[in-house]
């Protein structure tokens, strides 16, 4: 064979097993899930997105090995610990606890997923091989999701078994039956948002930083209108006076505003969800009131929209651009 400067890349002498078309986009997740369980950080931030289960399973240990030395005839501490808990509220909090390391994990999965490609002309190649930009879109965001879900879901499931197995009769599981359903949802709903996002915006620019950069900076601008609207709500609906002198419209649309972040949507979605209003971190008593959750209608329909949109702009944004020398 004479001598060639260029490697055959072509598929002409390749006599290996052939696997269903269908499940092209699997070989990028693949890629894009391997590329992220390297990096440590992402444990790290995992490990802190489940500190508030974490918490709360060390103080019921506590409480409940103080409850043992309790004296005759003085009230048991744990009793009174479990009778100001919600446990759906727990899942919540936890929830809302874990959003800014959700954020952080989804930057380190999903930031240079298709900006890096974008700067190495990479799209060239893929679009090149037997795929098409569905196989790439949904592999690159399958491949976002999965370990978000994973990461997210392990420290609420883990809580959620220990609360069924110790504290069964003190009402965990009789309060709602379907919670685990319900914690489910709230996850697999939550991680498809951030995912969607996080890949709308990579596909933006051709490099992951840049991209990261200017997700975090929307996340956190959109944020900080929810706290000036947690503000405005403790105005508007009486805050420790427990009535409002503000017209119920005007609540009602504050109620609203605070939604309007990702941190929000994603709050207002899992309150939805879990059927509460939430309540205050280990159940302790607070003067102020909670936002109202908003219909779950609202919540969902605001998601499904911007993860479309976002979705859509990557689907645009994802096109091969030939080198011409």
């Amino acid at each position: 064979m004479a001598f060639s400067p260029i490697a055959d890349l072509s598929y002409r002498n390749y006599d290996g097993e052939l696997t269903d078309t269908r499940f092209r986009w699997w070989v990028i997740a693949k890629a894009t899930i391997m590329m992220a369980m390297k990096k440590k950080a992402m444990w790290i931030y995992a490990l802190l997105s489940g500190g508030y289960y974490f918490g709360m399973i060390f103080t019921l240990f506590v409480i409940d090995q103080m409850s043992v030395n309790t004296p005759p005839g003085t009230p048991n501490p744990l009793k009174t610990f479990l009778g100001r808990l919600v446990w759906k509220d727990q899942f919540l909090v936890g929830f809302s606890y874990g959003q800014i390391w959700m954020l952080a994990i989804g930057l380190i999965l999903g930031a240079g997923a298709i900006a890096n490609d974008n700067r190495a002309n990479a799209l060239l190649v893929y679009l090149s091989k037997p795929c098409d930009k569905k196989d790439y879109l949904f592999g690159k965001w399958f491949g976002v999701f999965l370990p978000l879900l994973v990461v997210s879901a392990v420290p609420p499931l883990f809580f959620y078994f220990y609360g069924a197995m110790s504290y069964r009769e003190n009402g965990f599981l009789s309060s709602d039956p379907l919670l685990i359903f319900r914690v489910i949802v709230m996850l697999i709903v939550g991680a498809a948002f951030n995912s969607s996002l996080i890949i709308g915006f990579s596909s933006m620019f051709n490099q992951g930083r840049m991209a990261g950069a200017v997700y975090a900076g929307f996340y956190f601008i959109s944020n900080f209108f929810t706290q000036l609207m947690t503000l405005a709500w403790l105005g508007v609906s009486g805050g420790r006076r427990g009535h409002s002198d503000a017209p119920e419209g005007v609540v009602d649309l504050v109620g609203k505003l605070y939604y309007g972040s990702v941190d929000g949507l994603n709050i207002g979605m899992a309150k939805g969800v879990l059927g509460t209003d939430g309540s205050p971190p280990f159940g302790i008593p607070s003067p102020f009131k909670m936002v109202p959750a908003p219909s779950l209608f609202f919540s969902l329909g605001l998601i499904v929209i911007f993860s479309c949109l976002m979705m859509f702009i990557a689907w645009r944004r994802i096109r091969p651009v030939e080198i011409v020398g």
